[in-house]
């Protein structure tokens, strides 16, 4: 059976980790599950969870579960990634302030008369039993921890931080005691340095628990946004129910100053909407009836009564919150090179450090300066900076993005957007409105613009052709009253006739007014068109009375963003299924210099393919609808889809607003997200790089080496919180 076929998936499982301290347990449970006949796994030291997809026909959630606690590890299942995050991020610490405040309390007595000799005070020196009565309780007590932690994961065939730690506290406390109680001559008690490697430690642990609490900010914000609370109106009165018994189809109240409780749309009211928690949007949205609102966003002005169209786990809301907390769980590709590492870490830091002490203690004849380099060693080398180094910089990324209305789908995603060679665009929808619009009324003859208008409504009541709902929808802001028709006849694809009293009127295409007779002047027609405008012509008994022109309007912003991105040196390039006429007037505003019209979605891919084979980076715009094919080909794909369900499943990259500027902000947050995971990875591997050698040659107590570990993964996760203060481009 092949490696592909063996690792088959049809189900999911969401898990949080207990009893993870370093990257060597990740690593450790990702080997334990994927060798195992149809399971896959990704485990998340930042994040305390794992991802794993499994065959139900070869394993089960319990088997896994199983799997994890032999390696040494608690599991427990999360109804999905978003409440495996948030309950890794509820405010539970690795430590807790008591333990670590007895630590040091009974630490500080130990460690100042080392600071007093220093200064020449000898007399400060605690006696042997004193030191005793105080470092024995930080090492078996509050250090308990370490050798639980020990125990669990050499049981399961490997070697952790604990590891280290439980081994180097215990030779430098066991070497003090055989000291203390030998009485061996010119031998010096090191109590003070195993107390104060755990407390550092437990300090460090403190410290990186809440700041990696502070990663998940972004999610847990998220989720607080939807109310508990419904205002539902039921048999004519409006009570106050959970949100939770909400149905589609309901009809629910939303006051002036209330969060918007579900997704909905509107059946009575307009107001002005805050999206700004979603979208990343200052400005606030004008909704009246018709419009869609989304659960968390704030109605600022009047009241709305709208009908449920989204509930639950099916809002906008509830499906970018799995969205974040998928992408911030999941792995980059660069994290492979760290688990690579992560394996076998632990085990050369022991070999390291022994044969520090045997060469200290061969070559330089001290036993004692052996044992305490040796310690040193074990102390300073922890792979915890190593295993935050990623996750830490992506939670942030992908949370900072979310705010700013850019969802990325995965860690890989967010890897690839940094650079795109080509950037293909759709037209409709990406660069322009995607909804046709009246651009001019031309009434020819006795016929004026109002009764021009009020004929050509009275022609399209009725039809459901996006060119009726834009003159119909421009004729209602003008407040014309539709002329009174009857005997509609369509033609598909062409026109309406109808009779007014004893007259055939008519509109259409050009083409379908020649072919009933009506002359009129050509070039001014093919004028129109080549400006990209769509024509429609009304006739009364074969006599021409007028034009409408229709555009679908170019976005606010394009050419801007176009330029932009072709400064940053992308190649924009347009592929639209439209006519060449309008494609290239689209394009000449847009600032475009290059496009193919008149494609098939099939034909879209294969042009991204052909630039594939070039060596290209490929990224693709569309509105996460149309266009599939081309979206799946390109190496990265943007999805321009408000509100769109489809999108935010399909795309590697959902743009919340509507605007070409967010494509550019994407790219933008993926260079500071993946420069941010390097300049982590450096730190982490410079860290230990020069840390062991130093503790090997003597030149690190073992104190200090504690200190230096504890804030190595500090500093990390500190680092990675510097996203923060990223904010989208402008330009």
């Amino acid at each position: 059976m092949s490696v592909a076929a063996s690792k088959t998936v049809s189900a999911t499982v969401d898990l949080r980790i207990a009893g993870m301290t370093c990257a060597a347990c990740a690593a450790r449970i990702e080997k334990v599950l994927n060798r195992s006949e149809g399971v896959s796994a990704a485990v998340n030291l930042a994040t305390e969870t794992a991802h794993v997809q499994f065959d139900p026909a070869r394993s089960n959630v319990e088997a896994i579960v199983g799997m994890i606690r032999d390696a040494g590890y608690g599991a427990t299942p999360a109804a999905d990634a978003a409440a495996a995050l948030a309950d890794s991020s509820s405010g539970k610490e690795d430590t807790t302030l008591a333990e670590f405040w007895l630590a040091a309390l009974l630490t500080l007595p130990l460690v100042l008369p080392m600071a007093a000799m220093a200064l020449d005070r000898h007399d400060w020196m605690l006696p042997g039993w004193l030191q005793f009565l105080l470092a024995t309780p930080v090492q078996f007590w509050v250090g308990r921890r370490f050798y639980r932690g020990s125990w669990s994961s050499l049981k399961g065939g490997s070697a952790n931080m604990d590891v280290l730690v439980a081994l180097g506290t215990s030779v430098a406390y066991g070497f003090s005691l055989y000291v203390w109680l030998a009485d061996a001559p010119g031998g010096q008690l090191y109590f003070e340095a195993s107390a104060a490697i755990i407390t550092l430690v437990l300090l460090g642990k403190l410290l990186e628990a809440r700041a990696r609490a502070r990663t998940a900010e972004a999610l847990t914000s998220l989720m607080r946004l939807q109310p508990a609370t419904v205002q539902r109106e039921h048999e004519g009165r409006i009570e106050e129910v959970s949100v939770a018994v909400v149905r589609p189809g309901d009809r629910y109240l939303v006051r002036a100053g209330d969060v918007v409780p579900i997704d909905g749309r509107i059946e009575e009211g307009s107001s002005s909407i805050d999206e700004s928690m979603l979208t990343g949007e200052s400005l606030p949205v004008e909704k009246s009836p018709g419009s869609t609102v989304f659960a968390g966003t704030l109605n600022q002005a009047g009241s709305l009564r709208c009908v449920a169209t989204a509930v639950g786990s099916q809002t906008l809301l509830a499906g970018i919150v799995r969205l974040v907390a998928t992408a911030q769980g999941s792995k980059a590709p660069v994290q492979r090179l760290v688990d690579q590492v992560a394996a076998v870490f632990v085990p050369v830091v022991l070999v390291i450090a022994l044969t520090t002490w045997v060469l200290t203690w061969w070559l330089g004849g001290d036993f004692i300066a052996g044992v305490v380099r040796g310690v040193s060693v074990l102390v300073i080398a922890c792979p915890c900076a190593l295993g935050l180094a990623t996750p830490t910089a992506l939670m942030v990324g992908v949370g900072r993005g979310a705010q700013a209305g850019i969802l990325i789908r995965n860690a890989a995603a967010l890897e690839h957007a940094q650079r795109v060679d080509v950037l293909v665009v759709d037209k409709t929808g990406t660069l322009t409105e995607g909804a046709p619009k009246v651009t001019g009324t031309y009434p020819l003859g006795a016929s004026d613009a109002a009764q021009l208008l009020a004929l050509v409504a009275g022609l399209e009541q009725g039809t459901v052709h996006p060119l009726a709902k834009a003159i119909l929808a421009y004729a209602e802001q003008r407040g014309v009253v539709p002329s009174a028709v009857e005997d509609h006849r369509t033609t598909a694809g062409m026109g309406v006739a109808a009779r007014q009293q004893a007259d055939t009127v008519r509109l259409g295409s050009p083409r379908y007014l020649a072919d009933h007779g009506v002359s009129f002047d050509s070039a001014r027609i093919e004028a129109w068109q080549d400006a990209g405008q769509t024509v429609v012509g009304v006739s009364r008994n074969g006599d021409l009375l007028g034009w409408l022109t229709l555009a679908d309007t170019l976005r606010p912003g394009v050419r801007p963003a176009v330029e932009a991105l072709q400064r940053a040196g992308s190649r924009v390039v347009m592929l639209t299924g439209d006519h060449a006429a309008t494609a290239s007037a689209v394009a000449r505003a847009a600032g475009l210099t290059e496009f193919q019209a008149g494609l098939l979605p099939q034909a879209k891919a294969e042009a991204i393919k052909a630039w594939q084979a070039q060596g290209l980076r490929v990224g693709m715009v569309g509105d996460g609808i149309n266009d599939a094919p081309a979206l799946a080909q390109a190496d990265v794909s943007f999805a321009m889809g408000a509100g769109s369900g489809s999108a935010l499943e399909t795309a590697d990259v959902t743009l919340l607003r509507n605007d070409l500027g967010s494509v550019i902000a994407a790219m933008n947050l993926s260079r500071a997200t993946v420069r941010k995971i390097w300049q982590n990875l450096f730190f982490a591997f410079i860290y230990n790089v020069l840390g062991i050698p130093l503790a090997a040659f003597g030149w690190l107590s073992p104190g200090l080496a504690g200190g230096a570990m504890a804030m190595s993964s500090v500093s990390v996760v500190t680092s990675a919180l510097l996203l923060k203060r990223w904010r989208p481009p402008k330009f």
